[in-house]
């Protein structure tokens, strides 16, 4: 399901006391690829309850440029929530997802493998609850960037 982050909150509640594991990763996720759904499938597997943390248009297009996103951020959070290993997104507006991981406190934080863990945004507050942060294989030759690249050609 899509959420607000204050309805989220509930489910979140719901969670903890049935001894859930609450997983959280986050991106812009603005041209799903083969990268995305096995690192999604990855993250799934860690716990119970996967949330995806969505940049909002305006957050995409801060982190990358004025060109991004390329699909707006309603779309992106309805084919994220098409997919069977997503339990719930929400959409944040900020540079970083650190308020909403602040704020629902996952037990695993989860990037792509072009992450270090002291680069996860987040992972003091997870650490120090005692979840864990994980760095998850990244998939090679599979990137949004370069499928907008490649289309360019394309149109050239």
């Amino acid at each position: 399901m899509i959420y607000e982050l204050k309805d989220f909150l509930e489910v979140r509640k719901k969670l903890k006391e049935q001894n859930k594991k609450l997983v959280f990763t986050n991106g812009c996720f603005d041209i799903l690829h083969r990268g995305h759904i096995e690192y999604l499938q990855q993250a799934k597997s860690l716990g119970d309850y996967l949330i995806v943390g969505l940049n909002s248009d305006s957050s995409v297009k801060k982190i990358k440029d004025e060109s991004r996103p390329v699909n707006n951020e309603n779309d992106r959070a309805y084919v994220l929530n098409g997919l069977n290993v997503i339990d719930a997104v929400v959409i944040f507006s900020e540079d970083t997802p650190y308020n909403l991981i602040n704020e629902i406190v996952p037990d695993f934080l989860v990037k792509g493998g072009d992450w270090t863990e002291d680069k996860i945004v987040g992972s003091d507050i997870v650490k120090k609850s005692g979840g864990k942060v994980i760095s998850l294989k990244y998939v090679d030759n599979y990137s949004t960037t370069s499928t907008i690249n490649k289309l360019r050609k394309l149109g050239n």
